[in-house]
């Protein structure tokens, strides 16, 4: 069994580590054209945990995280959230063509302002929590999917943010492709101890990788269930073929069949 840093996050003892890092209070979201996305949505995230959101599509989970970065303004409610210690990692790597790895997850250091050297160190820390550092000369279209994926994630970790937001980053990638970025995901977030709201499509990406799972239901979306997660961390990849994993994500299956009526 693992001890309770690994397999959770932080219980409460009064330090700042202790209290969430991302929190929604009562959040709704309809759009200037009467669109309602989000509606009532109270949740929070802390320091050392995963959550991840499942839901139909178009029941606003991408707005969530858009309204916790701060590209979005919430109708009603409030989110609390350290936006200048916030990382996202979108659907597409969208890394620039014409820089290497190295010079693309560089970037957001450069334009914050981090001395040459100081980048050179976080670049590597980087490259190598994600397993590119052999990589890091090549281009985006010298790489396969996976690895721009990686690079993007790098280049999110590169300033080593408290919060990470994860917009269903692998849900074009293939089966096996995925499954290995989930276990390389587990590990960089331990590492990093960073708290992570992660959007997916996939319930067994959502159950291996979550503290908790949060089921939205159709539009205007709201939480209908939250499923806590019993396994310790690391979790290894042959937890996917066990009854226990195979029995919750049912639950959440089935929560998500009654949410989307």
């Amino acid at each position: 069994m693992a001890s309770s840093e690994e397999s959770g996050p932080v219980e409460s003892t009064g330090s700042l580590a202790a209290r969430p890092l991302l929190e929604f209070h009562q959040v709704s979201k309809t759009f200037k054209d009467g669109t309602a996305a989000v509606g009532d949505v109270t949740m929070s995230v802390s320091a050392g945990e995963v959550v991840s959101i499942v839901g139909p599509s178009g029941c606003g989970k991408s707005t969530l995280l858009r309204c916790a970065a701060g590209l979005e303004t919430p109708t009603t409610g409030a989110v609390e959230a350290d936006r200048a210690n916030l990382g996202y990692v979108f659907q597409d790597p969208t890394l620039l063509p014409w820089r290497t790895v190295e010079g693309n997850v560089e970037l957001l250091a450069e334009l914050d302002g981090v001395p040459k050297a100081e980048r050179s160190r976080l670049v590597d820390d980087a490259l190598t929590l994600v397993g590119l550092s052999e990589a890091r000369r090549q281009l985006p279209r010298q790489l396969s999917g996976g690895m721009r994926m990686r690079a993007s994630l790098a280049r999110t970790l590169v300033l080593d943010p408290a919060v990470v937001l994860f917009d269903e980053p692998f849900g074009s990638l293939d089966e096996i492709t995925r499954e290995r970025l989930n276990d390389e995901v587990q590990t960089v977030l331990r590492a990093r101890r960073a708290a992570a709201l992660f959007v997916t499509h996939s319930i067994s990406e959502a159950v291996f990788l979550s503290h908790r799972v949060l089921v939205m239901s159709r539009a205007p979306g709201r939480i209908v269930e939250e499923v806590e997660i019993p396994f310790p961390f690391p979790r290894p990849h042959e937890l996917r073929y066990e009854p226990e994993f195979a029995r919750i994500s049912g639950r959440i299956s089935q929560a998500l069949r009654e949410g989307s009526r």
